[in-house]
């Protein structure tokens, strides 16, 4: 895979990174996301896999684009006020990038159209704030044998994990927390929105590129009043309906 003069002054700093190199960065223009949920945690993910030269990012999300998402939603402008988040999200990656494809998908994200949107790419961001999505996202990753790279944010603190294959995602949420709370319920700083979406970019760089070590079954819980963070490891539930067979 040969870059361009302009791909090469493009990447640079990505090009001198002993751990990313050529190889690295054709890995990155040979790779493909999709990113479930253009908000909070998709936004700032979106555009650095973006501007990092990620070849191909699917965009999915069914909202349009309202003011109050313009205080932690960065990809957007008072001008998309209005607009399907994917089809906003997707013209600002293009804008940023014109070196890579975008793609948007405005819609409701269901068991089918899971399937047809994971199926064809390597690797699925989930940045979601509803368990029903996220539990349909998580359980066609497994299906089709693609890595998970999950976010969750709320008031001052998120988290972030990657997933693939056993455990998964399941194994560490079983079922709808009884007092699941909402970004629109409990509020939520938006600066941490752009820390959190960014680890995710990172965590899908690294398993792209095949740098360093993933979070892979393991989740990084962050504090951001106290400026803290502690990893824990996530256990395999061998009785999880989605993953408890899988080998």
């Amino acid at each position: 895979m040969v870059f361009t003069d302009e791909e090469i002054e493009r990447y640079a700093r990505h090009l001198v990174l002993r751990e990313v190199g050529g190889p690295g960065q054709q890995k990155l223009k040979a790779g493909s996301v999709l990113i479930v949920g253009a908000g909070g945690l998709g936004a700032p993910a979106a555009l650095y896999l973006a501007a990092a030269g990620v070849g191909t990012v699917i965009l999915a999300d069914p909202d349009q684009v309202e003011v109050s998402n313009l205080q932690r939603q960065v990809i957007y402008t008072e001008d998309d006020v209005g607009r399907p988040k994917p089809e906003a999200a997707a013209d600002r990656l293009a804008a940023l990038n014109p070196h890579i494809f975008v793609a948007g998908f405005h819609g409701a994200f269901d068991e089918t159209t899971a399937d047809e949107l994971i199926s064809d790419v390597a690797l699925v961001l989930d940045g979601t704030d509803d368990f029903a999505t996220r539990f349909c996202v998580n359980d066609a990753c497994v299906r089709h044998g693609k890595p998970l790279v999950t976010g969750a944010i709320g008031r001052w603190t998120g988290q972030v994990g990657v997933f693939s294959g056993r455990p998964c995602y399941r194994c560490l949420v079983p079922e709808v927390p009884p007092e699941a709370e909402t970004c629109s319920a409990v509020g939520v700083v938006g600066a941490l929105a752009g820390v959190i979406g960014s680890m995710m970019a990172l965590e899908a760089i690294k398993l792209l590129t095949g740098a360093g070590e993933p979070l892979t079954g393991r989740l990084m819980i962050y504090d951001a009043l106290s400026a803290e963070s502690r990893t824990v490891r996530v256990g395999a539930d061998p009785e999880c309906p989605v993953c408890g067979g899988s080998r």
